[in-house]
């Protein structure tokens, strides 16, 4: 007689099988492993400062507890990881990318603003107005530390010198115990007032000697003065240049001077107009988009460099498919003797990494020592300034990158050229049809709708071919009269690296905009592509 697990008074969800039971639980001990991990990435995020990825990892780990924990999910759990690497690595940078183009973050606006203020508070600067001769005697105990006062002592006419002047409290000379001038890493110092030193001053070339260890000495007044080294013979007050007030303005002590927060601009200004830097990210609304087409030093070069990048990628396809095309239906002449060999040469550029071709083919146009040049000399007593011309350097890069592609182009056409019937080439013959008309009347119609998906790939796949530019031009030859780095051989995706890293300015808002214009772009290929493949989206 049979029992079950109800009749012996046990769960019925429980299984028979220890080993499924325990691997169940090892399932859920690992996922709250896992949660726990994402937890801790949440508080660390938080605590950095970084509220945006904070909440990222938080969705992603509820996302992850609730779908391990439900077992009417248990269907979605195959497919969560690779959903949980997309909105990681595809759908968050595109969101953070579209926010960041918004704003004006930059190099210039790059921390938060309360960051800003604690950096500004930190700054020093030199009061000229006291500064101390000093010199270095050596005595019984060891090396000592005279300091004499400089320059004016009058009456203080600005704030910093007030603060230096009530610090000192009128004390003109100082002196320092035994020293040590030995060893590297800043010291501190505390100096009281004294005269001379009995002992032998040290010569210049001795002071000159331990100059490294003189500056990073910082020497402090029993009121809390410092001093630091600021000439082969001086030391002089650092002074906190700015004063928090109660309004969040900053007084700059030095230049008598008021700064406010401009949460417009993200900078304190202050009352000149001039604007301090570093400052904070703000939004700036289509101000980026707007300057891409309004701005005259930004429209000029962008539209260049955008009609360049369709015609780069326009013109690669359509070079690299005339070669593929060519080269295999000459592989399927029946009178060729030694295809597979023919085949496996023409096919090799594949194989072979596409920056080691990039780099061989650059030394290869090298003006002066290039083999290309070299020939071209020897025939013709040219050498053409391959790197220099804007118009040689866009033919160069077609020849380039026409090299590379044609292996995967010849691939393509030799498979679709294989699936043709064989019953239609000999009507052709037939009717008295050459090679020719057999290739533009058959062979091309035949093939040219299912390579057509594929062309747009390709296309799209060129659009934003950054390898071979960054590695043969670096976009050169430059735009003259460009405010933003901009060559006449860049397309737009090395256009917006060069802008968001390369530049003075580093216009992160500017180039993440761009970056948003190529994704639309990229997109809506990509949307074509499908349509044209009759793929459902």
């Amino acid at each position: 007689m049979y029992t079950t697990n109800a009749s012996r008074g046990l769960p019925r969800h429980r299984s028979r099988y220890p080993a499924e039971r325990y691997s169940r639980w090892a399932l859920r001990a690992l996922v709250a492993l896992v949660v726990l991990a994402t937890l801790w990435l949440v508080l660390a995020f938080h605590l950095h400062g970084q509220p945006i990825f904070a909440l990222l990892f938080l969705m992603l780990g509820v996302a992850l507890g609730v779908v391990f924990s439900r077992r009417r999910l248990m269907s979605h759990r195959y497919i969560f990881p690779a959903v949980a690497g997309m909105a990681l690595f595809v759908i968050f940078p595109l969101l953070y990318t579209v926010g960041i183009s918004f704003s004006n973050y930059s190099s210039s606006n790059l921390l938060s603003e309360e960051r800003v203020r604690s950096q500004l508070l930190s700054r020093t600067y030199q009061e000229e107005s006291a500064t101390f001769g000093f010199q270095l005697y050596r005595t019984e105990a060891g090396v000592r530390l005279f300091l004499e006062r400089e320059g004016d002592s009058g009456e203080a006419v600005d704030a910093g010198k007030a603060q230096a002047e009530a610090a000192l409290r009128g004390v003109t000379r100082f002196t320092t115990g035994p020293i040590a001038l030995e060893g590297e890493g800043q010291r501190h110092v505390q100096i009281h007032p004294g005269g001379e030193p009995a002992g032998e001053p040290l010569a210049m070339r001795e002071v000159i000697a331990k100059r490294d260890a003189l500056q990073n000495l910082v020497l402090t007044t029993p009121d809390g003065l410092e001093l630091r080294m600021v000439g082969l013979r001086h030391f002089a007050p650092m002074l906190d240049r700015y004063e928090a007030r109660d309004d969040g303005s900053l007084y700059d002590r030095r230049d008598d001077l008021l700064l406010t927060a401009d949460h417009e601009t993200g900078f304190f200004v202050a009352d000149t107009g001039e604007r301090i830097t570093p400052g904070w990210p703000v939004a700036v609304g289509l101000d980026n988009y707007a300057n891409i087409f309004l701005d005259p030093d930004i429209r000029g070069p962008f539209i260049q460099i955008f009609v360049w990048t369709f015609a780069f990628a326009g013109l690669t396809v359509l070079f690299t498919l005339m070669v593929g095309f060519v080269l295999a239906s000459l592989l399927q002449w029946d009178q060729l003797r030694g295809k597979a060999l023919y085949r496996t040469l023409l096919i090799l550029p594949y194989a072979v990494p596409a920056f080691i071709s990039i780099l061989i083919f650059k030394g290869m146009f090298n003006q002066h020592f290039g083999e290309i040049n070299l020939i071209l000399d020897a025939l013709f007593g040219v050498r053409p300034s391959w790197f220099t011309d804007p118009w040689l350097a866009r033919s160069m890069l077609l020849i380039v990158n026409t090299w590379l592609g044609y292996p995967y182009m010849l691939l393509l056409c030799m498979g679709l050229i294989q699936s043709i019937p064989k019953d239609l080439y000999e009507a052709s013959a037939v009717d008295g049809g050459g090679p020719l008309t057999n290739l533009f009347q058959i062979t091309l119609p035949l093939i040219i709708k299912p390579l057509t998906p594929l062309l747009i790939a390709c296309f799209a796949f060129n659009f934003n071919n950054f390898v071979l530019i960054a590695l043969l031009t670096g976009g050169n030859p430059d735009i003259l009269g460009a405010s933003t780095p901009a060559g006449t051989t860049d397309l737009l995706v090395s256009y917006t690296y060069r802008i968001a890293f390369q530049d003075a300015g580093q216009n992160f808002g500017l180039a993440a905009a761009i970056a948003t214009l190529i994704f639309v772009l990229v997109a809506g290929l990509a949307l074509l592509n499908l349509r044209l493949a009759k793929v459902r989206v």
